[in-house]
């Protein structure tokens, strides 16, 4: 779901003990490399992200005197060729790794701290310090992040009379009001998938919901939220369908009059000017509450090399340099994200105004490995199949919430 998406589907927790293995492999015997040619590997496939990447590559290696060469994989395919490349002792000298995907990787010791290796983490925001972070060291540097927003039809909104929501009734007064005909008053993402789970955690956080207490009050309360909005039509029950490109197609076609998406979905709103739209933060239970929603986004980390650790430090320069609040601004103008920087961010929402309502998102947004580190794939799927049961009737928002609670319970082996 890239092209430069926040979160691709989730991977097995198992995956973090192969990498453990096979990183741990890779620490003693790295294979003999040319000096003065440094590879970053992303998943940058696409026109014109990869070629806007190694521009700044190219940049970043006059900078540091080396030659930088960039490998561009599938984003779901990342770890796994990475995990293959240290069974092979050839990684890459910086890989740049989903939020989901580092805590794996940090926890089999093949990543180098940041700040070992010469980046401080004194000016960085708590949001950009959590991103890049498991259990408290900093492995990753961020470019840019993203998050998800509420998208309006503007010219709608205001031939009704409707403001912008900012409150969970304020949400369900207008979506219903804005249903008509076959256009629904709002479209989201209700898969089992990291489409579906991503859109459901602002409601849970912003209520105070915990992923580590499913069956909590408040947790239920989030998912009864959701539900209300399909049994009272205002919420299409084909989203448990529908991906966040699909919404997103909905949205585009007329038929929906609000959708929950994110920044990432820029190129095709582009393609249909007559579509008038525009951002606000996800609602909040009542007024006053915290909007907290998600962080997506990738961050760049160095690779354990105990055959050369002068490399990691040429690494970290070039971390260092593609991560410049001049650099953050320029690929977030570009490609539709935002800065991590606090000077880049405001002047982010001087230039690009329509996404400015990302920048306060991001600011008070946390990351889903945050609490749970490399066990979040099993909380991911326990929320996932809790949003199926409760929105197809299979099983109330109750009933879901404490089976999910059960389901991790069962896998982790104790509530954690």
């Amino acid at each position: 779901m890239h092209a430069r998406q926040p979160h691709p589907p989730p991977r097995p927790v198992r995956a973090a003990v192969c990498a453990t293995a096979l990183l741990l492999t890779a620490l003693g015997c790295a294979a003999e490399r040319d000096p003065n040619v440094y590879t970053i590997m992303n998943s940058g496939t696409d026109e014109p992200y990869h070629s806007w990447d190694q521009e700044i590559m190219d940049a970043c290696g006059v900078e540091a005197g080396v030659e930088v060469r960039q490998l561009s994989v599938p984003a779901d395919q990342l770890v796994p060729k990475a995990l293959r490349m240290a069974s092979s002792d050839s990684l890459p000298d910086v890989i740049s790794l989903d939020g989901s995907d580092l805590p794996q990787f940090a926890e089999a010791g093949g990543l180098v701290p940041l700040e070992e290796l010469g980046l401080p983490t004194d000016d960085l925001t708590e949001s950009a310090l959590a991103f890049g972070s498991y259990e408290g060291v900093y492995y990753g540097a961020a470019r840019a992040v993203n998050s998800i927003g509420l998208f309006y039809d503007a010219d709608l909104l205001a031939a009704e009379g409707i403001e912008p929501p900012g409150t969970w009734e304020e949400l369900r007064t207008a979506a219903a009001s804005l249903t008509e005909g076959n256009r629904y008053g709002l479209a989201i993402s209700a898969l089992a998938t990291e489409d579906g789970v991503y859109q459901f955690l602002p409601w849970l956080w912003s209520n105070g919901g915990d992923e580590r207490e499913l069956d909590s009050p408040a947790s239920v309360e989030a998912l009864q939220y959701v539900v209300s909005l399909v049994e009272e039509g205002s919420v299409s029950p084909s989203v448990v369908n529908w991906t966040q490109a699909d919404a997103n197609d909905q949205f585009i076609a007329g038929n929906a009059a609000m959708m929950v998406n994110g920044p990432w979905q820029m190129p095709v709103l582009r393609e249909h000017p007559e579509r008038t739209w525009a951002v606000a933060e996800i609602p909040v239970p009542e007024a006053g509450d915290t909007s907290v929603a998600p962080i997506g986004g990738e961050a760049y980390t160095v690779p354990v090399n105990a055959e050369d650790p002068g490399r990691e430090r040429v690494a970290a320069e070039l971390v260092a340099c593609m991560t410049t609040p001049e650099a953050q601004l320029d690929w977030s103008t570009k490609g539709s994200n935002v800065p991590l920087d606090p000077g880049a961010a405001e002047q982010y929402r001087d230039e690009v105004p329509e996404l400015a309502p990302f920048v306060d998102q991001v600011r008070t947004a946390r990351s889903r490995t945050g609490n749970v580190g490399t066990e979040w794939n099993t909380y991911s799927q326990a929320i996932g199949t809790a949003l199926q049961s409760a929105l197809t009737g299979r099983a109330s928002p109750q009933d879901a919430m404490e089976r999910a609670q059960q389901q991790v319970e069962t896998q982790l082996g104790g509530r954690s």
